[in-house]
């Protein structure tokens, strides 16, 4: 799911970005050592001229996330056995307009195991297959999981240790204007090129051999992904907004944990929701978890994770605009403000 992704659009303070850590590629012209992965640079760029007269930075940026890894499922069962296992439709995957879809794994009590991104296969011969996307920490999980609902399946399962996958981010918020469109100079290296289906603002996902990658260079974003931010066994996909980045059909058939999803999706109530939350100060030894009350002591809430100021929060939204507060282990107490992400629907009613 990703933390910069939450808070993208709802916290937009260039200053406080500044203050935190992660890898990313800045695609700029003229700017030695700053590159995309080799022979796959993003070719478009900003046409605005800079203050000082140089050349003005590209449009966008290219993150690679370390702690995303592949599995290549492949097989003329793939879509069938995975229908039965994830929240989101595999149909759409055979339409020609959809080679990219999110999905999350849940268990029989309807908690999210593991959110995974599905690609289409590229090569031609390689008939019904996908890459799987996935949290590093938990791929033999994840491979255990599939294993135990393989059976008799006509499908095979590898890890990719050798594909390393990026992410490609309009570099400015957009200001309204329709959004421009990254090319990529050498897309015949790109085994996996497509726009994230969970939201506009989110991007594109591009897939390459980790032998294409030359080196990165430090720039100030944050990054958490995958179990930080959805403990498994724990997070509720609807809570965790699978609706609103097209992570699940409510039409297709069965699948594991379907029954909780469904009644709750029908009743239309959905008390908690995970939000980006701004803390009054960073705070290194904060547990994720950590409760959250109101300024009167009425239970607010879950912190799930963060980086510095930044991070996300259960929020029960009913408290969704109160000032609520949380303690340290070392018994200091913080103040957060929560924000309705850009990326939402309109419609979506915080109290």
């Amino acid at each position: 799911m990703g933390l910069l992704f939450f808070c993208r659009g709802a916290f937009t303070s260039a200053n406080r970005v500044g203050k935190y850590g992660g890898r990313c590629l800045c695609v700029t012209l003229n700017v030695s050592g700053a590159s995309a992965p080799s022979g796959i640079q993003v070719k478009r760029y900003s046409s605005q001229g800079t203050n000082n007269g140089g050349v003005a930075p590209g449009q966008f940026v290219c993150y690679h996330l370390c702690h995303r890894t592949l599995l290549k499922i492949q097989g003329q069962d793939t879509s069938p056995f995975l229908q039965g296992i994830i929240t989101n439709d595999m149909t759409l995957l055979e339409e020609p307009a959809h080679k990219v879809m999110y999905s999350h794994m849940l268990n029989v009590q309807g908690r999210t195991l593991y959110d995974i991104m599905l690609y289409s296969l590229k090569e031609a011969e390689a008939g019904q297959g996908v890459f799987l996307e996935c949290d590093c920490t938990v791929k033999d999980s994840i491979l255990r999981h599939l294993k135990v609902y393989k059976i008799r399946r006509k499908i095979t399962i590898n890890p990719c240790p050798d594909l390393s996958v990026w992410a490609v981010l309009p570099k400015h918020k957009s200001t309204g204007e329709e959004a421009s469109t990254p090319e990529l100079s050498s897309p015949e290296k790109a085994l996996v090129w497509e726009t994230d289906p969970r939201t506009q603002m989110m991007g594109w996902r591009l897939v390459v051999d980790s032998q294409d990658v030359k080196s990165l260079h430090t720039c100030s974003l944050i990054f958490t992904h995958g179990v930080k931010d959805l403990p498994p066994g724990t997070a509720l996909p609807l809570e965790s907004n699978l609706v609103f980045m097209q992570g699940i059909s409510f039409s297709k058939g069965c699948y594991i944990g379907q029954e909780l999803t469904a009644r709750t999706h029908h009743t239309g109530v959905i008390r908690k929701r995970l939000m980006p939350a701004r803390l009054s100060a960073p705070v290194s030894d904060l547990e994720d978890g950590a409760s959250l009350q109101t300024q009167s002591g009425k239970p607010a809430g879950k912190y799930r994770a963060g980086v510095g100021e930044l991070g996300l929060s259960l929020i029960r939204m009913a408290h969704a605009k109160e000032v609520l507060t949380l303690k340290s282990s070392d018994d200091t107490k913080v103040t957060l403000e929560v924000a309705v992400p850009d990326w939402w629907p309109k419609d979506v009613k915080v109290n």
